[in-house]
């Protein structure tokens, strides 16, 4: 653990060792959202030109660098503030309001040169930048207006300063697009780093490189949603969402062959599908790579829909269970099967709708639940508490589940790697490998991943 970490992460701990009662540890928790103003003024007069309406924030995305918490609220309503924010790890209030990063004016509404107008989820890297994709829009569904165009910012989070700002090209996108996640990949060193967008309306997958400042665009059928799995029950509201393609994205450490997996499943689905880097750096495969996608043989098992994922610099490949109000977890080196899914934690009270989930630099695991479905498709009840963001040691997580890592799974293991696959009369044989060089799709191959 770097020593700079030490001090926060002991402090975290011991103002929750006496409140914990699952694995999971509340740190933060928000009846309504509050945001921090320069002074009393500014804020008084933004409530009441409209500027201001705590009742219209939501928060959905999350991220944890050093002392900071960041938290996204998406402007699908008017009077928020900011889009991209932050807490301080240590604060001592239970529900501190929410500071706008960079600033309040690098949050203006409509500034397409210098503001962010919507951001969802983002993604701190290794190098100490935040990765932030603004999509330019105010609004959802039938109210979205456009005012600025889909663009990529990268800050530096030791000077709070953007450092870097691409422009998504028209191609990259279409009518019906509507980006909410992404992931980043880091090379050898800091600028040869790609930034994956899953397009969950438009059904697409843009890849972007920082080396080479240029992006493109796969589809696939794989982004589609399964037309069974559109139904869903959450907060006692049964409700659809049919249409939702490609969302969650989690990339493999690097491989032996150098590339990394990306893992993706639509929201509209219980099943997984995977593909190589290898093929997503190469933007002349855009239109001639359909057969290097994978699919899952098996499903998650009901009631498995899931918006964000991310897998730790081991093995293990951590998710939400939107229906279920849980997280979950599967060892990416174990076949894909329902027997080697774990849930590490339910709570129908204060887990609803766990809308995002990372895994910070001292492998603790961070959650924020927000009862989306409830605010969008009825009303939230302020007087009690709605919004929260909780904790855990991974380890702690997975201990005592199938998601643990054995032995045989370890990097420098020389044991056997184990492998289910289809024979041509689709019965199940149980194979062992010997230990070699894996490359992605032989890792894909060997759990019961499928071509397409």
């Amino acid at each position: 653990m770097p020593t700079r970490h030490i001090g926060v992460v002991l402090m975290v701990a011991t103002t929750c060792i006496f409140a914990q009662t699952t694995k999971l540890q509340k740190h933060f928790e928000w009846n309504i959202l509050d945001f921090q103003y320069p002074d009393a003024r500014t804020k008084f007069n933004s409530l009441v030109t409209g500027k201001l309406k705590p009742e219209n924030a939501l928060p959905v995305g999350i991220e944890v660098w050093k002392d900071k918490v960041f938290v996204t609220v998406p402007r699908w309503r008017e009077g928020i503030p900011a889009t991209l924010n932050y807490v301080h790890l240590l604060s001592p209030l239970s529900s501190p309001p929410l500071i706008p990063y960079p600033s309040l004016e690098a949050n203006e509404l409509g500034n397409c040169e210098n503001g962010l107008n919507t951001v969802y989820r983002i993604h701190a890297d290794e190098c100490d930048r935040l990765w932030v994709l603004d999509t330019g829009t105010f609004g959802i569904e039938d109210t979205t207006q456009n005012p600025c165009p889909y663009s990529l910012n990268i800050f530096d989070l030791n000077t709070d300063k953007r450092i870097h700002k691409y422009e998504l090209r028209k191609e990259d996108i279409n009518a019906q697009t509507f980006i909410a996640n992404i992931a980043v990949e880091v090379g050898k060193t800091c600028n040869e780093a790609h930034a994956y967008f899953s397009d969950e309306l438009g059904y697409g997958l843009i890849v972007y490189s920082l080396e080479e400042n240029r992006s493109w665009r796969f589809e696939h059928s794989f982004f589609l949603p399964d037309p069974l799995r559109g139904d869903f029950v959450i907060d006692n509201m049964n409700f659809q969402w049919g249409t939702e393609g490609i969302f969650g994205l989690s990339l493999t450490p690097t491989l032996p062959d150098g590339f990394r997996n990306l893992y993706f499943s639509p929201l509209a689905s219980n099943r997984e599908f995977a593909v190589s880097t290898r093929i997503l750096h190469n933007s002349s495969l855009t239109e001639d790579s359909y057969h290097e996608f994978y699919f899952s043989s098996n499903e998650r098992g009901p009631d498995t829909h899931t918006t964000s994922r991310v897998i730790n610099d081991g093995e293990v490949q951590f998710f939400n269970l939107i229906d279920q109000n849980a997280i979950g977890c599967w060892n990416y080196k174990t076949p894909y099967s329902e027997s080697n899914i774990a849930v590490l934690e339910k709570n129908h009270a204060e887990l609803i709708f766990p809308a995002d989930i990372k895994v910070d630099r001292n492998k603790y695991l961070w959650v924020i639940s927000d009862r989306m479905p409830k605010f969008l498709l009825s009303s939230l009840d302020y007087s009690e508490p709605n919004f929260r963001i909780f904790f855990a040691h991974v380890e702690d997580l997975v201990r005592g589940t199938v998601c643990e890592s054995s032995t045989q799974f370890e990097d420098d293991s020389e044991d056997f790697y184990r492998s289910l696959y289809w024979d041509s009369s689709s019965l199940m044989k149980e194979i062992y490998y010997p230990a070699r060089k894996l490359g992605s799709n032989d890792l894909l191959e060997n759990t019961e991943f499928i071509k397409a």
